[in-house]
C-alpha cells in the first residue's frame, strides 16, 4: 500500500531524535497528588469523597457527572487533604481533589477477564466507561460516547491514531515499540463491538520500525492492516487521517462516526485494554518530557496527579533555565508559566525551551502571498478569517467558513510575515460557538406583576427609563422571583424591593441621577 496523505499541510523540524531513543521508565510521585474534576469534554466528574477519607490505589474518588461525562481514580494511597480549585495546564482555576500521597501504593483489587472474546458488546461499553477512559491524544472525549454511535452497523473503520504528527513528542513512538501487543489486543476489542469494521494501524512513514513491527504481528489479522502515511503535519488530526486512510471527508457538523469511522489514539486504545483485560481504570500514561533545556529527555510513565515540575525532575531537572514551556505539543500546546501545575488524562509531553523564537520574531505586514492558504488542511482563506477576527465581524467570519478551523496553526507556521494568524481565529471561533450556544439556550419567562396601590405601573412614561427598559408592558422576567415596586412619580425616590428570604430592599434616590445599586444578591435589576 502507498503513502497516503491529505491535501496541504507543513513540513514543521519535528525534534523526535532527541528522546525517540529513550525507554519508558516510570517514576513514581513523592508529593500531594492534585486530581482536576474536568480532565475531559462533557460534565464534569462529582467528588465521592470528602476532606479526610482514606483512599487506596485505584479507588474511584469522583464519579461521571452526566452520560458525557467520566471518572476520576485515585493513582496512591493517602488520605483526602482538600477540595479546592486548582490551576492547570492551560490557566483556568477548576475544582480539585487533593491526596497526600502516604507512599505506600495500597492498591485495590481488579477484575480481570481471562478471555474477553466472551464478553458481550454492553459488558465492554461498560468496562471502558467504569474505568475512566477518554481520548488520551488531548481532546480527552470519553471514550465510552464515542464506542456507542447511533448506527454501528454502519461503523467500517476502526482508525488508530499513530501518526504522532506533532513535533518533539515521542511517546506513543515508545508505546508501539514496547507495548505493540497491547496495542493489537485494544484494538481487537474494540472490533468486537462492530461486526462490519476493519482495523487501521495509520503510522507516518518517519517511524520505519513501528511499520515493520505492527505489519508482523497483523500480518495473521483479516480484520487489521497497517496504513503507512506521508510524514507531514497535521497528519494526526481527525479529519485529515480520516482522509488519508478512508478517501472520506467529514466537516465541522459531522462526527466521523457519519462517514462510518471511529478514530482512537494509541494510548486511549492501550487503556482500553487495560480497562477491559485486567480490569484496571485510567491510573498512568506515557508522556514526553523533551527540548533543548532538558537535561535528559525521556519518556516517562506516571501516575495522573502528578506536578509537572516531578516529571522534569525525573528528566534530570534542567540544563540551562528554559525561556519557553509548553504542554503539549509546539503548534497545539499551551504556554505554561508555571510547573506547580497537574498531569491529567490528556497531559501528553511538556517542551521546554531555552529560547522563545515565536516571541522574538516581529509581525509584519500581510504581503497577500497565499502561503496560508497552501498550507491550510482545511483549504480556508486564514488570512482573510484572521482579519475577521481582529474585526469582530462574527457574520462574515461564519461565511467564510471559519468554523472549519481545526486550529493546528499551520497558517502561523507558514506566514513569511511572522503574523500570528491562527490566534484570533481561534478567538473569533469561541465567540461564534459561545454566541450559538447563548441563542440556543431557553430564555426566561416572563410573569406579570401584580397591581401596584401606589403608583403608577412600571413600562409608564413616568417611570424610571431603566426600568422601562427592563420591565415592558408591566411584565418582568422573574429568574429569581424579584419583584421590583414604583413609589408615586411625584416622589423623588424609589423602592427596589426583593422578595427573596433575605427581605432585603434598596431605596434609590433621585430618579434624575440615577446611582449604580445592586445590593441583593438575588436581584437581577441593577441601575446604570
Amino acid at each position: 500500500m502507498g503513502h497516503k496523505t491529505f491535501i496541504g499541510g507543513v513540513h514543521p523540524y519535528d525534534g523526535k531524535e532527541l528522546s525517540k531513543d529513550s525507554p519508558i521508565k516510570e517514576v513514581l510521585p513523592k508529593g500531594d497528588m492534585v486530581y482536576p474534576v474536568s480532565q475531559h469534554i462533557g460534565a464534569p466528574a462529582k467528588p465521592v469523597v470528602a476532606v479526610g477519607d482514606t483512599v487506596l490505589k485505584g479507588q474511584m474518588i469522583a464519579e461521571a457527572g452526566g452520560f458525557v461525562s467520566s471518572p476520576i481514580y485515585s493513582s496512591v494511597s493517602g488520605k483526602v487533604k482538600a477540595i479546592e480549585k486548582r490551576r492547570v495546564a492551560v490557566g483556568d482555576m477548576v475544582d480539585s481533589i487533593v491526596i497526600e500521597n502516604d507512599g505506600m501504593f495500597t492498591e485495590t483489587t481488579y477484575e480481570s477477564v481471562e478471555d474477553v472474546t466472551a464478553l458481550s458488546k454492553e459488558e465492554i461499553i461498560e468496562k471502558v466507561k467504569n474505568a475512566g477512559v477518554v481520548g488520551m491524544g488531548g481532546a480527552g472525549f470519553p471514550t465510552h460516547v464515542k464506542l456507542s454511535p447511533k448506527e454501528p452497523d454502519k461503523i467500517e473503520y476502526i482508525i488508530a491514531n499513530c501518526a504522532e504528527c506533532e513535533p518533539y513528542l515521542t511517546s506513543d513512538y515508545r508505546r508501539m515499540l514496547e507495548n505493540p501487543e497491547e496495542l493489537i489486543g485494544g484494538m481487537k476489542i474494540i472490533l468486537q463491538l462492530f461486526d462490519n469494521a476493519k482495523g487501521i494501524l495509520g503510522i507516518e512513514d518517519n517511524k520505519p520500525d513501528c511499520i515493520e513491527k505492527l505489519t508482523e504481528l497483523t500480518k495473521d489479522e483479516p480484520r487489521i492492516e497497517v496504513c503507512p502515511l506521508m510524514t507531514k503535519y497535521p497528519q494526526g488530526g481527525e479529519r485529515q487521517l480520516i482522509y488519508a486512510t478512508t478517501g472520506r471527508a467529514i466537516n465541522s457538523k459531522m462526527l466521523p462516526a457519519d462517514a462510518g469511522c471511529i478514530v482512537d489514539n494509541v494510548e486511549t486504545i492501550i487503556a482500553v485494554y487495560n480497562a477491559v483485560k485486567n480490569g484496571q481504570p485510567v491510573l498512568k500514561r506515557i508522556s514526553t518530557v523533551t527540548g533543548d533545556a532538558v537535561k535528559n529527555p525521556s519518556n516517562i510513565l506516571y501516575s495522573i496527579g502528578t506536578s509537572y515540575q516531578e516529571l522534569v525532575d525525573a528528566a534530570g531537572g534542567f540544563k540551562s533555565q528554559p525561556e519557553k514551556i509548553i504542554s503539549g505539543g509546539p503548534m497545539m500546546g499551551f504556554a505554561m508559566f508555571s510547573l506547580d501545575i497537574p498531569t491529567t488524562k490528556t497531559s501528553s509531553s511538556i517542551l521546554c525551551f531555552t529560547h522563545d523564537e515565536v516571541a522574538a520574531f516581529e509581525p509584519q505586514a500581510c504581503i497577500n502571498c497565499g502561503r496560508c492558504v497552501e498550507a491550510c488542511p482545511e483549504q480556508l482563506i486564514p488570512s482573510r478569517l484572521a482579519k475577521f477576527g481582529l474585526r469582530g465581524q462574527m457574520d462574515e467570519f461564519e461565511k467564510w467558513h471559519g468554523l472549519e478551523c481545526i486550529e493546528c496553526g499551520s497558517c502561523s507556521f507558514a506566514c513569511p510575515s511572522r503574523r500570528q494568524v491562527a490566534q484570533p481565529i481561534k478567538t473569533m471561533k469561541k465567540l461564534v460557538l459561545a454566541e450559538k450556544r447563548k441563542q440556543a439556550a431557553p430564555r426566561p419567562r416572563c410573569q406579570p406583576l401584580p397591581a401596584l396601590p401606589r403608583g403608577r405601573p412600571l413600562g409608564s412614561s413616568r417611570c424610571h427609563p431603566t426600568l422601562r427598559r427592563h420591565h415592558p408592558r408591566r411584565h418582568q422576567c422573574l429568574p429569581r422571583e424579584c419583584a421590583v415596586t414604583v413609589l408615586t412619580p411625584k416622589a423623588p425616590e424609589a423602592l427596589q424591593k426583593c422578595e427573596t428570604k433575605n427581605r432585603k430592599s434598596v431605596r434609590i434616590s433621585d430618579l434624575k441621577m440615577p446611582k449604580n445599586v445592586s445590593e441583593c444578591p438575588s436581584c437581577t435589576l441593577t441601575t446604570p
